[in-house]
């Protein structure tokens, strides 16, 4: 609990140093698993970027992302993966980035950074008269279990109720899924927490954060809820996924051929296959067909596709799985995607789309890309 506060309390910090009003960093909302601050350029650019907080804070630092494709933003924010120790605190986090970013547009720091460094001692709130109950919840992440336990006795009341607050919040986003994805983000859970107490964590803990926020958020979207796609993961694992693409734009040929396909093997669905690296989100996914083989609609000998936006010239860290899902989608119906139904079994396998998929970038960062174009990805 002590830590819980804690972070509590540098958010507040962050929202009153600086508000949604502050002329060059803002914090726009701000929750204890979410932040997201905008970023004033020069000329007034607006700059979006989101934080999220992990159950493994502080001992990691939160997954930083932006929303736009701006390399000066990308640098400052690939920075904060990198940071240990009490730079992984909230505060720390915001100094390290509103520095990094004013730097990299080569404009003066704001002088309200001065009130972050004061981190982990006394937060700062508008009258910066912090409570004797404040001052013990600031230093009780520095005590001993029993000095824990006999502060979390004489925490202020409002504290409490933002606990429940935030308990009523959990409840909320349980009841926005099914029972089946919150058991499976429970499990999954447990699994890494149990995976980082033994030190055999698998993957990247910023990659595990990040798909583990894809995920909720793809269990939660309109667009899953009412079966355009879904998602399971291979054998439990975060770093592989399997999509079925289940409706499609209701006037192409593809959707009638789907209709067909019902009809004939009794699969309704397109079936994709993501895989995911350490390197996650700075790196897209690779993705394949796995079913039925298709013809046209941009997808390669072996099942691969051919979008920019899956390369790491087109990607971006600041694009969400959903996204992805439903541009490839649309792309299969923009490229005229039709199924074929006479085709023979194992024309689709893992190997031959990683070799198609290779040689196509290296075409295409010979010529450039043309199909489709980027704006479309």
């Amino acid at each position: 609990m002590a830590c819980l506060n804690n972070l509590k309390l540098e958010i507040r910090t962050l929202e009153s140093v600086f508000t949604k009003t502050h002329e060059r960093f803002q914090v726009v909302s701000a929750s204890v698993d979410e932040l997201t601050c905008r970023f004033i350029g020069k000329y007034g650019k607006q700059s979006d970027i989101h934080a999220n907080i992990t159950e493994t804070y502080p001992s990691t630092p939160p997954v930083w992302f932006a929303d736009v494709e701006d390399p000066l933003i990308t640098n400052a924010v690939q920075i904060l993966s990198n940071t240990s120790g009490s730079d992984n605190h909230i505060l720390e986090q915001v100094r390290i980035l509103v520095q990094e970013l004013c730097r990299l547009h080569d404009l003066p720091e704001p002088p309200d950074l001065e009130m972050l460094t004061l981190a982990h001692a006394v937060p700062f709130f508008h009258n910066n008269t912090p409570s004797p109950s404040t001052m013990r919840a600031l230093s009780s992440s520095s005590s001993n279990d029993d000095e824990d336990e006999m502060e979390e006795n004489d925490e202020d009341e409002d504290l409490h109720m933002e606990l429940e607050e935030d308990e009523g919040t959990s409840k909320k986003k349980e009841e926005e899924m099914d029972s089946q994805h919150f058991a499976t983000l429970e499990r999954l859970r447990q699994t890494q927490r149990q995976d980082y107490l033994r030190g055999a964590v698998s993957g990247s803990v910023q990659a595990t954060d990040r798909l583990m926020k894809e995920l909720r958020d793809i269990y939660r979207s309109d667009s899953s809820k009412k079966g355009v796609y879904s998602v399971e993961l291979v054998n439990d694992s975060l770093y592989e996924w399997n999509v079925r693409l289940l409706s499609v734009d209701p006037d192409s040929p593809l959707h009638g051929d789907l209709q067909l396909l019902k009809d004939k093997d009794g699969r309704d669905h397109i079936l994709l296959n993501l895989v995911f690296k350490e390197s996650f989100p700075f790196e897209p996914p690779f993705v394949r067909v796995v079913h039925p083989v298709i013809q046209g609609g941009y997808v390669l000998v072996g099942g691969a596709i051919c979008m920019e936006l899956l390369t790491r010239q087109g990607w971006s860290s600041a694009y969400t799985m959903e996204a992805l899902i439903l541009q490839i989608a649309a792309t299969l119906v923009k490229g005229k995607a039709r199924i074929q139904f006479s085709a023979t079994k194992g024309q689709y396998s893992l190997a031959r789309a990683q070799q198609s998929f290779k040689s196509l970038v290296q075409i295409h960062e010979k010529n450039g890309w043309f199909t489709p174009p980027k704006e479309d990805g």
